[in-house]
């Protein structure tokens, strides 16, 4: 098959490895001598895949897909072989949403490198930040293009390691510290489920592959969401709690998935990952990197929709994320945060979406991957339109700026074009890959998911609106904001290509390209009575936004703030959340889990090794009066014995 593929399909590992390569040569070499070089370097690098990445799709897409577009895995090597049926293979799986991932990863990734070469200028560990950048980019594109899932597994964790570096590149900062601690420890306990879920469906696999013989490997994507795989997995009986075994499996693999996403109750460490660059957030914490939890769920889809319960608690959890952390949006006066809580109430949509899917109803799988396309832009392009309003006053906080529609057009203009994607209004991207994911929803029967996620549009809508009225409009309210000016060229370029695209993204035939099964199963397109609510709800939210913060002002806000008393504070204090979590790690976990087996630890294990110590020295002590290296003493103890032994001689002889 391989004289069939083109140049690009044949080479598909470049896209992993020239930033790989670029990781090693500007970290080892360039970034210790020439920081700058480091950057452009790394920079190059990343547009180097992006391009070998769009050739990639370009030559797949020409392929034809008229019943489905084919799996390919043009490039695979053995890595780990156990046993006939149980070995790893690295390699490259090249089907529509691993092609849809390789576009966007390199697209905003490129995007973000070029953008933060001006606003990472002057700071100390520049060429550590694009060492950590390229790191990055190579950890997520080895995720979404594995064939198996040990490897998926593999590089999702250094998703995490370089994540945990670049949340923390203020280290000197105790708050950046903390942050990227937070988000390593939680994305950890996550990703234990996540490996034993994987355990589970490697253990069964093997046996599968066993019974039936050929070349099948346990852990290949190809094999577990084979029809005859699944039929046999759905036949396992029940496990832990009485639980179907497959089920357990993808509900442990989704706990991964629900870490990575954010999603309620693991969604604590995301808003405080906002301690990272403004660009690092918009790379990792909105465009790519969390959606590695969704990707997760449409790569075993097949797995997932097989179960059924397990596709429920998908679809539950993502609903409720959606709208607990939108509340939570509306409420928040740092613009990063504000957008973080907006990113997890996107990755609720998208989850969501994928949760009310089903074999009888597949919308939901494209309207998922749909909005994980069309969000990957504007959500970026709104982290690097508030990077450029913080980089410009100097703050985080909106009611430290205002003002800037004439001090900067050009990210105004942008920033609006954002909003207006996110809040769903035609013809910007968010409007049309909205109205499928609400159209899903209610074409599978789940009416109050689609309520909800009208209610979210809403929301969505006037909190974005809030931020861009507060921001933007009104009088500057301090003197950093009366004297800010646009950013340089380098930092709008990047703004300006990711409108474009907020606006374009949208009018992508995305049923054509990506869709579960071979035929569409349900219409793919605009939904008018759908999309007049989805729209409705938009406009609603704006326009309760410019009545509330049209002057940029907090008056009239803070009266229903008032009004709300305690529920107020308790939205605003993200219903007390993290308070919660200190709780229970330092009063239940720490005293009553962890301060006994430290006592344990302390007094019975190395106290047992103490004890043996202090004998042996004893012992030891008292062997010493023996062995004095005096002749006389031992002439003693010789006499001594030698009376003592003719002593008991006539004693036994009496």
């Amino acid at each position: 098959m391989e004289h069939e593929l083109g140049f690009a399909l044949r080479n598909a590992w470049l896209i992993l490895a020239i930033p790989f390569f670029s990781f090693l040569v500007v970290g080892l070499f360039i970034r210790p001598r020439a920081p700058k070089l480091a950057g452009i370097v790394a920079t190059l690098a990343v547009f180097a895949s992006a391009g070998f990445a769009y050739a990639l799709a370009v030559e797949y897409l020409s392929l034809g897909g008229h019943d489905g577009w084919k799996t390919i895995v043009p490039w695979s090597f053995e890595w780990l072989r156990f046993q006939e049926h149980l070995a790893v293979h690295i390699g490259v799986i090249v089907d529509p949403i691993s092609v849809l991932l390789m576009v966007v990863v390199t697209t905003v990734s490129s995007l973000v490198h070029l953008y933060s070469l001006g606003y990472m200028h002057g700071e100390a560990g520049f060429g550590r930040y694009f060492t950590w950048l390229n790191l990055f980019t190579f950890s997520m594109l080895a995720l979404v293009t594995a064939p198996n899932i040990l490897q998926m597994y593999v590089a999702w964790e250094l998703v995490g390691a370089s994540s945990f570096c670049l949340i923390g590149y203020y280290f000197e900062k105790p708050s950046a510290v903390e942050a990227s601690k937070k988000a390593f420890i939680v994305t950890r306990f996550a990703d234990l489920g996540f490996l034993l879920g994987v355990l589970i469906l490697g253990y069964f696999g093997y046996q599968i592959a066993s019974e039936a013989g050929g070349s099948a490997q346990a852990f290949d994507f190809l094999f577990l969401t084979n029809p005859e795989v699944m039929g046999k997995f759905s036949a396992l009986g029940a496990g832990l709690f009485g639980i179907p075994l497959l089920t357990l499996a993808l509900l442990l693999v989704y706990m991964g998935g629900a870490g990575k996403s954010a999603m309620f109750p693991l969604h604590i460490w995301l808003p405080d990952a906002m301690e990272g660059p403004t660009p690092v957030s918009a790379l990792i914490h909105a465009a790519t990197m969390v959606v590695a939890g969704v990707y997760l769920v449409a790569r075993l889809f097949p797995l997932f929709a097989t179960s059924g319960d397990a596709l429920l608690v998908v679809a539950y959890i993502g609903a409720f994320t959606s709208v607990f952390a939108a509340v939570i949006a509306c409420t928040q006066d740092d613009i990063k945060r504000v957008l973080a809580y907006s990113t997890l109430s996107q990755l609720g949509y998208m989850m969501f979406a994928l949760g009310v899917a089903s074999f009888e109803h597949p919308l939901g799988y494209t309207a998922s991957m749909f909005h994980l396309f069309t969000h990957a832009f504007f959500k970026a392009l709104l982290f690097l339109g508030a990077g450029s309003v913080i980089h410009a006053v100097h703050s985080n906080e909106i009611w430290k700026m205002g003002g800037l529609k004439a001090k900067m057009p050009v990210t105004h203009a942008t920033f609006a074009i954002a909003t207006l994607a996110i809040a769903g209004i035609w013809p910007f991207a968010g409007f049309f890959s909205k109205d499928e994911i609400l159209a899903a929803a209610l074409g599978s029967g789940h009416t109050g998911i689609f309520t909800l996620g009208l209610m979210v549009a809403g929301l969505t809508a006037f909190y974005m609106s809030r931020i861009y009225f507060v921001t933007f409009w009104g009088k500057a309210k301090t003197e950093h904001a009366s004297h800010a000016h646009e950013s340089p060229w380098i930092m709008l370029i990047p703004l300006v290509i990711l409108a474009v695209l907020s606006i374009g993204a949208g009018f992508v035939p995305f049923g054509e390209f990506v869709r579960f099964g071979a035929a569409h199963g349900e219409a793919h397109g605009i939904n008018p009575m759908i999309a007049a609510a989805g729209t409705l709800a938009g406009v609603l939210g704006i326009g309760f936004a410019w009545l509330l913060y049209r002057d940029g002002l907090a008056e009239r806000s803070g009266v229903i703030a008032r009004a709300l008393g305690g529920g107020y504070r308790l939205i605003r204090n993200k219903f007390y959340f993290d308070e919660l979590y200190l709780f229970v790690t330092h009063k239940i976990i720490f005293r009553l889990v962890a301060a006994p087996i430290a006592w344990f630890d302390r007094h019975v294990v190395d106290g047992g090794v103490n004890l043996s110590g202090w004998s042996a020295r004893v012992f030891g002590s008292a062997v010493s009066y023996l062995q004095t290296g005096q002749v006389q003493t031992y002439g003693s103890w010789f006499v001594g014995g030698a009376v003592l032994l003719l002593f008991s001689l006539w004693m036994l002889r009496a």
